[in-house]
């Protein structure tokens, strides 16, 4: 998408546009940022390693990403645009879907042998504390 918005742009145009600053520093070249101007970070990925908390995380990812994508669709309207970030949404949507089935999966699985997380039988260091 990002090829398709900038290939043919003359310097009039990019200068025009407001993405004279980001072309000075990547040309057209995909550079994940925000639309606050701030670069992707590693620590926008949470991981705490607790089936749990990961889920859960990974669940409000996805409604964010969807979010996001609404409000895309609700500012463009370049058809050739707007079908592929229809896609992406509805992508988002599947993947908290997904995340939702495994977050159901794991908590019917909580009292079973062994099982990762809150097994008083399997982490007895941290639940016979008193």
């Amino acid at each position: 998408m990002v090829h398709q918005l900038t290939r043919n742009l003359t310097e009039e145009e990019i200068k025009a546009s407001g993405f004279d600053k980001y072309f000075v520093d990547h040309t057209n070249a995909v550079y994940p940022i925000a639309a606050s101007s701030l670069p992707w970070r590693a620590e926008y990925i949470q991981a705490k390693g607790d089936i749990l908390a990961d889920l859960h995380e990974d669940l409000a990812a996805e409604q964010k990403a969807r979010v996001t994508y609404d409000n895309l669709l609700r500012l463009i309207d370049d058809p050739d645009i707007l079908e592929p970030l229809k896609f992406l949404r509805q992508r988002e949507i599947v993947h908290y879907q997904r995340f939702g089935e495994a977050l159901r999966h794991t908590t019917d699985k909580l009292n079973e042998k062994n099982f990762y997380a809150f097994n008083p039988g399997f982490d007895t260091k941290v639940c016979n504390k008193k």
